[in-house]
């Protein structure tokens, strides 16, 4: 995670100093609340807002991206490479995918938009949760 050249840089405080930490390689997807959750031990003076607002600056940055993929809450990738997402629609893991889908639309659909990329979120359900569900179904039958 390092900063943009020309990019406005932020001051570098213990609080934020672990932030990056924790996001650093975590494949997740935390919230803000996720990231407070796992820090507010270590930093008990550290406030949901501080995780919030670091999270908006390194947005700013490119460092993060924030995923629409989930509606229940705001999700963060520390992986600002283009990439897709799966979500198991159940307990709400989240994995990269890192396939290309070559997708393009005709003119008509474009309304004189030049493409430059694209972003697909697929949702599914996990092996954990497909297995208890087929076990759930086996029980009551």
């Amino acid at each position: 995670m390092t900063d943009n050249p020309g990019r406005k840089s932020m001051k570098m405080t213990p609080q934020r100093m672990a932030i990056m930490k924790y996001l650093d390689g975590n494949t997740c997807h935390p919230s803000a609340a996720d990231i407070y959750g796992a820090l507010r031990e270590q930093f008990p003076t550290m406030s949901l807002a501080t995780v919030y607002n670091t999270l908006e600056a390194l947005k700013e940055q490119g460092a993060v991206i924030e995923l629409s993929i989930d509606r229940g809450k705001k999700r963060f990738d520390p992986n600002p490479k283009p990439h897709h997402h799966l979500m198991c629609i159940k307990c709400k893991a989240i994995v990269d995918v890192f396939v290309e889908f070559p997708l393009t639309l005709p003119d008509a659909q474009t309304q004189g938009f030049e493409i430059l990329g694209n972003h697909v979120d697929f949702y599914g359900l996990c092996r954990s949760c497909s297995d208890e569900q087929r076990r759930s179904i086996q029980t009551n039958q």
